[in-house]
């Protein structure tokens, strides 16, 4: 797969993720793709910024996030790659559905890593996780 096809593939992605078409999202997926890639432990306290490990942790992402957050926007800024390496940028802002709080990021980054089959084989969210964790009332 070629970088193109990657940088395709990431929007494929977001287009999914607006439908509410985790399956979909699913099929590009690594069995054992690393979520929150590289994560440090202190992440984990955010439950949507949680590191997970293979398809069936991916889910459980996505039902977090259902669970956590009701979004108002999801707009993909833009998508752009070097090899095995996607960055799609997005303006993001929901309210968690706990505390009532907003979560407002104007340019959050997703990293994503793919292997020479095209499929992801990692992701992480360059997000403000301080801001993350008091939406989430944790801190």
């Amino acid at each position: 797969m070629n970088v193109q096809d990657n940088i395709a593939t990431v929007k494929k992605i977001y287009e999914a993720f607006g439908r509410g078409d985790v399956p979909a999202i699913l099929e590009v997926m690594h069995p054992e793709v690393e979520w929150e890639l590289g994560a440090v432990d202190k992440r984990a306290e955010v439950p949507w910024l949680a590191a997970r490990r293979g398809r069936e942790a991916v889910v459980g992402f996505f039902e977090t996030l259902a669970k956590e957050l009701r979004f108002e926007r999801f707009e993909v800024l833009g998508v752009m790659g070097d090899g095995p390496w996607v960055v799609g940028l997005a303006h993001v802002e929901a309210v968690h559905t706990g505390t009532g709080r907003r979560l407002v990021e104007r340019c959050e980054a997703h990293i994503w890593r793919f292997d020479d089959a095209g499929r992801v084989t990692g992701m992480r969210h360059g997000a403000d996780s301080l801001h993350h964790a008091e939406v989430a009332g944790i801190i």
